[in-house]
């Protein structure tokens, strides 16, 4: 599982990151909506939809997606998109977490198939147009949610004591969510350290947030971001566990599927562009 693990990794990283750094837009576009089109698919699987239902969602939204980018709607700057995605995640993604994976069967199959693939329309729009603000700015929102994950996994299995959400994912728990939290502003001040110090023309999240809400005001937007990260995770894991399903999929080797990978970005990626333009 370990050598998949690695393998797959390897590959991931050897397509995304000459993808990122690419002169040209495309190479990341293209990357991206086969990823977001394959999330859409593995979302219809979770969600009761037929296999060639399935096909169809994941080919719909990639199309959804190369509208928006045909219509100009790739842009940096503030979005009523941000600010709706951002409203949905923190009220329907709380309402979901109180009612728990046996709840979300009840909903309407058409609901549920609507939702996901709205979400991840919009995390897709966030992204590309997180990309066109510039690649450190980026690159910051993904080290983000991994530093987030990371810390919250070392420092849950140093310290977890109480679960956060035992009927969803047994294994987190609030210190584990603390540590992460901690994690990100480490991540935030070293950041910033050296964006000033080799004073960059294109700053990342952390230092973009920093000018329009000074400290106090970073620290929250990054609690609040670590938070919506965790909810991201938690939400995937709700529906997983509702369909009684390990992983999303078997897309990637010793990782599951894209939407096991993409998860806590995905609330992620519409806030933090809520938050830095308005």
């Amino acid at each position: 599982m370990l050598k998949q693990r690695v393998i797959t990794a390897a590959v991931l990283l050897a397509l995304l990151l000459p993808a990122l750094f690419a002169a040209s837009p495309w190479p990341f576009a293209v990357l991206t909506l086969l990823m977001v089109g394959a999330a859409g698919w593995e979302w219809g699987r979770l969600n009761s939809a037929s296999p060639a239902l399935s096909i169809v969602m994941g080919v719909v939204l990639a199309a959804a997606c190369v509208l928006a980018l045909a219509g100009g709607w790739i842009r940096p700057g503030p979005s009523p998109a941000w600010w709706l995605a951002c409203g949905v995640w923190v009220l329907g993604g709380g309402v979901a977490l109180r009612v728990g994976p046996l709840a979300w069967p009840g909903l309407p199959r058409a609901a549920r198939w609507l939702l996901g693939l709205v979400l991840l329309w919009t995390a897709w729009l966030a992204l590309a147009s997180a990309k066109v603000v510039g690649t450190p700015f980026l690159l910051s929102l993904f080290a983000l949610v991994w530093v987030a994950d990371i810390s919250a996994y070392f420092g849950g299995r140093a310290f977890g004591r109480r679960k956060l959400a035992l009927a969803i994912s047994p294994g987190k728990s609030w210190e584990g969510v603390w540590s992460g939290m901690v994690g990100v502003l480490v991540l935030a001040g070293v950041w910033i350290y050296v964006d000033r110090a080799t004073q960059t023309t294109s700053p990342s999240v952390f230092t973009l947030l920093l000018n329009r809400l000074d400290v106090g005001g970073l620290a929250l937007a990054l609690v609040f971001l670590s938070a919506m990260s965790v909810v991201g995770d938690l939400i995937e894991s709700l529906v997983k566990r509702a369909a009684g399903a390990k992983d999303s999929s078997g897309l990637l080797p010793g990782h599951g599927g894209v939407l096991d990978r993409i998860d806590a970005l995905l609330p992620v990626l519409p806030i933090a562009m809520a938050l830095s333009f308005v």
